[in-house]
């Protein structure tokens, strides 16, 4: 789309693929276009959207990409391409505003005298990276652009939500599959386990004819199976690096239920002025397994309101509070001065606390709450980052995002022991053969 259509004789012509066919004839709320790179993605997307501001009239329209220069890189010029060149429909404002407002003519050539009114017509651009600026519009329709990527946060995903949730408004995505995380928990696994709401379209590079075979076989041949497959066939694995790779969902998260109040709590804490995090586990008697019951997270708030926070609804202080690092005794003494004594981790070094936490996984002590879903991405995403062979370092890639993960390690670490390092038998693989996968083309 967007280079494969033409206008003759005053219509539109579009010679789309297979894969954008399918995603064009979805009338279901969430529609998602995983695909391999270069497969026609994002020059759907501006067809798509403008066919929902003609079904659904005059307002506000959102589009949204993990950040801005990767709007202005791509998706803006196909955007433009569409609403400016092509239909001549209004004109971009570009910083501060970035929004597209459509112009009386092509009001009237989008709508005709179907919408009477002097509401207008405006595609709001928005970013990822800050979840807040989404929060004070509200939106008809939505079209996310790469929302795999590590910058598209759950917080974004459920602004997003918020925001089409008055007019229940649909919702395209579009990306390449990067990680788990909350497309395919929200998303693909909900849509493989029949969520008639979603619908989820999977095609290779090679479904766009434009991209060279060529250079399809030789990305192929020379990347690790696990990439080639996510970046050109748009299919979910296990990437190299995923700290926390024996994470499954089916073993390590459970449905809510009422923790029994003679069951012990322990809280770990990670401090920051912007970001403090905190989870509580409760311990099941004769088990020596933990369900993480609670997450907090917060900023901008005095130390006592932090302390109010966490012990509202709980039966006194936490069996063992830890957290903080080393040189966090002024935070600990700040706590410990509003009511909730934290003790300094014995565990300091990050990568034993890591392995303190791999290790309970592995051994089925560590259990989630399946809705504390900012807690379960950090687990399926915290990974390192790679090097230019695409092999792992002993860097954390993004290591200042995962407050609540630094909790987990400064109170698992203190709560358990040395991790087990054989596999044991009885975990499966992240994907298992024979699951429903999405619709692939090519």
């Amino acid at each position: 789309m967007g280079e494969l259509c033409e206008i003759a004789g005053g219509r539109l012509n579009l010679r789309v693929h297979r894969g954008q066919y399918d995603a064009w004839l979805s009338e279901r709320r969430i529609v998602a276009m995983l695909a391999g790179t270069q497969g026609g993605k994002t020059t759907f997307g501006p067809h798509w959207l403008l066919r929902e501001i003609r079904r659904h009239g005059p307002g506000d329209y959102l589009v949204v990409t993990p950040t801005f220069p990767l709007l202005e890189l791509k998706l803006l010029p196909a955007f433009r391409a569409v609403f400016e060149s092509m239909f001549q429909l209004g004109a971009y404002a570009g910083a501060p505003s970035r929004r597209f407002t459509f112009n009386a003519a092509g009001a009237a050539r989008a709508f005709g005298e179907r919408f009477a009114g002097n509401e207008p017509t405006r595609v709001l651009f928005g970013t990822a990276a800050e979840p807040e600026s989404l929060e004070s519009m509200t939106a008809r329709a939505v079209w996310l652009d790469e929302a795999g990527q590590r910058q598209f946060p759950l917080a974004a995903w459920e602004a997003v939500r918020r925001r089409v949730a008055l007019h229940a408004g649909r919702i395209l995505i579009t990306t390449s599959v990067y990680s788990g995380g909350w497309l395919k928990a929200k998303v693909f696994d909900r849509w493989q386990g029949g969520d008639t709401e979603i619908d989820v379209i999977n095609f290779a590079s090679t479904a766009n004819p434009q991209y060279p075979a060529a250079e399809f076989e030789r990305a192929q041949r020379d990347l690790p199976p696990w990439k080639f497959k996510m970046q050109y066939l748009g299919r979910f694995e296990r990437p190299a690096g995923q700290i926390y790779d024996c994470f499954e969902r089916a073993i390590h998260t459970a449905p809510r239920f009422a923790v029994p109040a003679a069951w012990p709590r322990h809280l770990g804490i990670d401090f920051g002025q912007q970001n403090t995090a905190a989870t509580w586990w409760a311990e099941e008697p004769g088990t020596r397994r933990l369900y993480a019951y609670r997450a907090y997270h917060a900023g901008g708030v005095s130390v006592p309101a932090h302390v109010r926070a966490l012990l509202h609804g709980e039966r006194g202080l936490p069996a063992r509070c830890t957290g903080g690092a080393a040189a966090e005794d002024d935070w600990r003494r700040e706590f410990a001065a509003a009511g909730l004594p934290v003790r300094e981790p014995r565990i300091r070094d990050v990568e034993v606390g890591i392995d303190r936490v791999y290790g309970a996984l592995q051994r089925g002590e560590l259990v989630v709450f399946d809705d504390l879903s900012a807690l379960i991405e950090e687990f399926q995403s915290y990974s390192r980052a790679l090097d230019a062979a695409g092999q792992p370092t002993a860097t954390i890639e993004a290591k200042h995002a995962y407050h609540l993960l630094d909790s987990v390690r400064y109170i698992i670490g203190e709560l358990r022991g040395a991790p087990v390092k054989a596999r044991p038998a009885g975990l499966r693989d992240w994907y298992a053969p024979g699951g429903r996968a999405g619709r692939r083309i090519g």
